[in-house]
Order: C-alpha cells, then sequence, then structure tokens
C-alpha cells in the first residue's frame, strides 16, 4: 500500500489517526511564516542606525519577502500536488529554517534582501502545504473545525507580529527577529518527517511550466504595483508599468490555462458560484483587517504616541477575539449550525461594524482607546466566523487532489487582499490627508518633524486621524456590501448542488 494510499483511507474512516497532532506541528510552522510578514515593522529603527538603511532599502526588506512569497503561491501548490505535499512541507521548512539563519546573520542590506527573498520562497511552499495537509488528514465531520484553528494562527500570526518583534528588541538586537525562527523550524522539520503523511495527485498530471511562469510574473507584478502605489503615487510610471506587465501575465496565464492540457489552475473553478462567492469574501475580509491594522498601527505610534510594544499590546485584542472563539470552538459551531451563507454575512457584518467603531469612536486624537478597543473585538468576532467558512467553502469547492492549489488561491487571496487594503484605504486616508492640510512631506512621521510648531503638528495629527475616520467607513461599507454579494452567491450555489443532487434541471 503506498503512503498517497494509506493517507486516502484513513481519511475516509474518520481521518488520520494523528491529525490533532499534525495539525499542531502544521500549525506551529505556519505561525512562524507569517509573522515574518509583519514582525520587521517594529526593526525598522534599529535597521536604519546599524545597517544605515535607506528607505528603500527598508522597504525592499519589508517588501522582498511578500512579494516572493506571493508570487509562488500558486505555483508551489501546484508542486505540491505533483511532488507531494509531505515533500514540499519539508523543503520549505528548511529554505526558510536556513533563510532566517541568513538573515539574522545579515551584515548588510543587500544580503538582509537576498535572505528575506530565499524566507519567502519557503514561505510559500509552507502556506501552501499546510492548509492541503489538513484537507487530507480530516474527514468531512471535523474539517470546518480543523480549518478554523488553522485560520485563527492565520490571523494570530498576521496581526501578532509587531506584538513579537517589540518584545524581541526589549532585550536582544534585530537579529533575533529571525534566528528565533531556526529552532520552530526545525522541531517541526523533525515533526513533519515523522508524523505527516505523504499525500499529492494520483494522477500524475504534467508539469505547467509556462503557466506557473505567467502567473509568478502576474502576481509578483500586480503585488508590486500595490506596494509600490502609496510612495510613487498611483499614476506614476513605477506603478503603472508593473500594474501593466501584471494584468498582462495574468491575461496570459488565464488564456494558457483554458488551453493546455494540464492547467495548473483549471479556470473552469470560476464557474462555481460558491467558488467565486467565497473569493469574494475572503479578499473583502483580509482587505478591510489588513487596511484597518496597517492605518492603526501608525496612528498609535505617531498620533497618540504610543512604543511599538505599547501598540502592538493595543492592537492584541483582535488576535486574541480570534483565537478564544475558535480555540472554544464557537466559529465552527456557529457555521455548523447556520450554514455557509449566513455565517458569511453574520461575521462580515461584525468586521463592518468594527470598523465603523473605530472610525466614529477610536479614531480620534484625544488619546481614547475605548472605541478601537471595541472595533478591534467585533472585528476579532467577524473574522474568527466568517474566515474559516470561507476557507472551507474554497477548499470543498475544488477537487481533493488539487487541494495544493486551492490552498494556493486561498493564500494568493490573502496577500492580494491585504495589499489591496493597505493601498485604497491608504489612497483614501491620504486625500483627505491632503485635503485638510498643506503639507509637502511624503509621510507622517516626517510632516510632523517638519512641523512649524505645537500648532501645526496639532493640526496634522487631527488631519491624520480625520483621514483615518474616513478611510474605516469606506472599510466598513466595501466589507458589509461585499458580505452581502458572496452570501447570495454562496446560497444560490447551495440551491444549485441540492437541486442537481435531486435530480431537478439546474440553468447553468
Amino acid at each position: 500500500m503506498t503512503a498517497t494510499t494509506a493517507a486516502t483511507e484513513q481519511t475516509a474512516t474518520g481521518g488520520h489517526p494523528q491529525r490533532w497532532l499534525i495539525l499542531g506541528v502544521i500549525c506551529l510552522a505556519q505561525l512562524t511564516v507569517l509573522l515574518d510578514n509583519t514582525v520587521l515593522s517594529v526593526a525598522i529603527p534599529s535597521l536604519t542606525s546599524e545597517l544605515h538603511a535607506s528607505t528603500t532599502d527598508i522597504q525592499w526588506m519589508i517588501n522582498a519577502y511578500s512579494l516572493v512569497q506571493s508570487g509562488l503561491l500558486l505555483s508551489a501548490g501546484n508542486a505540491a500536488d505533483r511532488y507531494g505535499r509531505k515533500k514540499m512541507l519539508a523543503i520549505g521548512l528548511a529554505l526558510f529554517g536556513l533563510g532566517s539563519l541568513a538573515a539574522g546573520l545579515a551584515g548588510s542590506t543587500a544580503q538582509l534582501i537576498a535572505a528575506r527573498a530565499g524566507m519567502g520562497v519557503g514561505g510559500a511552499l509552507l502556506m501552501t502545504t499546510t492548509l492541503a495537509v489538513v484537507m487530507q488528514i480530516f474527514d468531512d465531520s471535523e474539517r470546518v473545525k480543523a480549518i478554523a484553528l488553522w485560520s485563527t494562527v492565520a490571523s494570530l500570526g498576521f496581526a501578532g507580529g509587531p506584538l513579537v518583534g517589540g518584545v524581541i528588541l526589549n532585550h536582544f538586537w534585530w537579529g533575533m527577529i529571525f534566528l528565533v525562527n531556526i529552532p520552530v523550524a526545525v522541531l517541526a522539520l523533525v515533526a513533519v518527517l515523522r508524523l505527516v503523511p505523504e499525500s499529492k495527485n494520483p494522477q500524475g498530471e504534467r508539469p505547467d511550466l509556462l503557466g506557473a511562469l505567467l502567473s509568478t510574473i502576474g502576481m509578483t507584478a500586480v503585488v508590486y504595483a500595490i506596494i509600490s502605489g502609496p510612495e510613487h503615487g498611483w499614476l506614476s510610471a513605477q506603478v503603472l508599468v508593473p500594474a501593466a506587465v501584471g494584468v498582462a501575465g495574468l491575461g496570459a496565464f488565464a488564456r494558457w490555462e483554458l488551453h493546455t492540457p494540464y492547467p495548473m489552475l483549471d479556470m473552469h473553478f470560476f464557474r462555481n458560484q460558491k467558488f467565486v462567492g467565497a473569493i469574494g469574501g475572503s479578499i473583502l475580509v483580509v482587505f478591510g483587517m489588513g487596511g484597518s491594522l496597517f492605518l492603526l498601527t501608525q496612528h498609535l505610534q505617531f498620533v497618540l504616541g504610543y512604543e511599538p510594544l505599547e501598540a502592538g499590546l493595543r492592537m492584541a485584542p483582535l488576535a486574541l477575539t480570534i483565537v478564544g472563539l475558535n480555540l472554544t470552538g464557537v466559529g465552527p459551531r456557529i457555521v455548523m449550525k447556520l450554514g455557509t451563507p449566513p455565517t458569511v454575512v453574520l461575521g462580515m457584518t461584525l468586521v463592518a461594524a468594527g470598523l465603523t467603531s473605530i472610525s466614529l469612536l477610536g479614531g480620534g486624537t484625544d488619546g481614547s482607546y475605548a472605541g478601537m478597543l471595541l472595533g478591534l473585538v467585533l472585528m476579532g468576532g467577524g473574522i474568527a466566523v466568517s474566515s474559516p467558512a470561507m476557507a472551507n467553502a474554497i477548499m470543498s469547492s475544488i477537487p481533493p487532489e488539487k487541494a495544493g492549489v486551492g490552498a494556493g488561491i486561498n493564500g494568493t487571496l490573502a496577500e492580494f487582499g491585504n495589499g489591496l487594503g493597505v493601498a485604497v484605504l491608504g489612497a483614501v486616508l491620504n486625500a483627505r490627508f491632503a485635503a485638510l492640510v498643506a503639507v509637502t512631506a511624503t509621510s507622517l512621521p516626517a510632516a510632523l518633524a517638519a512641523a512649524g510648531g505645537e500648532a501645526e503638528r496639532r493640526a496634522i495629527s487631527d488631519a491624520f486621524a480625520s483621514g483615518l475616520q474616513t478611510s474605516q467607513l469606506v472599510g466598513a461599507i466595501a466589507v458589509f456590501a461585499g458580505g452581502l454579494v458572496a452570501a447570495a452567491l454562496l446560497k444560490r450555489a447551495e440551491r444549485a448542488e441540492k437541486a442537481a443532487g435531486a435530480g431537478t434541471p439546474v440553468a447553468a
């Protein structure tokens, strides 16, 4: 009996016997990868002074990781399906650990940027294989709960980066931010090799090399354009050129996938309303969370004057709410009781309510935290409820043999939604800020440093706070409206599935 056959039989008879231990191992590995998406932001002052890093260097240190990771997610998922998910998970852990070692010992900005790019390769393999393994080792009765725990770790990693970075920097030098990954990667690698069953696509399809190349070029260029927009301006050549390359690359990718006999991503998935509805909802949830956290971190530090660790602690209720609701099983029980479409409406309504609370009650300059706290808790509740439901909808609408590609799609959506949230809500804030005060500085810290006196600094802070409030309201409207549309598509897909199961003809 092959490892693939054994894994299939275990899943068919109630899941792998060590599935919860395996879930703990892969969640630990995933947590390290996700922390590194945001942990570096608190080390910017240290990197500036110790490595003499310029603003451009800092941007590339942060973006090299996310650019490489987001560009390779689909290709990594496809490789996992073809060559084995356990194998790719082990390779990803090894690459991530080696990249972390190189980053922690980097003696120049160029070395650190290169190491971060290498970590991004390992991160792409980890992000796709962890969710694919969850789909393989859990049966239908436990899968929603398992995905909820996986999703909890994803949110915790995203929101906990600044807090973890602040704690480390309070006791060690900046390199420890990366070196702490190494024992975790080694422990996870040993556990993966010993515990995780191998699984892969039994059809053994040929690799889609051109599709992998086109998807990597397209996604990398699009994410680069989104990242560059706030700095260079949305109509600048530095943004429009990569955006055009990205759109052209993704268009060529879609066209190729429709005609090749062995597509990396079957474009017919997009005819499935369940798949499309879950995709739309997933993007908008991360859109609201990513954009809000990006702006709130600046508000807490630059307007309200908190240190990085203090700001991280004040952002912690978001992650704690998600962890609390999913570890106690509240989130999965809501999904099982209400069904996916009502759960999506409930979750995204809570996210929208949280953004509204931050805007109306917690976005000012008076130092009040209660409105922000309420908003973070509401957002955490919404994410805990809706994210597992949508991740399960995406993965269950894709054939099991394509689980790696499905996980790649899910990860790509998270990266794209986060970048889109930062770009759009940041643009709304900047437009409002520019309408209220006339400054030539390109960032809030620079504008505050160049202010002529206390009155001008106060006016600049008030303008930023007003822009924050407007951007959060825009995010709330987008999330709420998107939730209604996503739920409608999911509900329609469910009716179509029931009608098809009952033998009733269903219009395409």
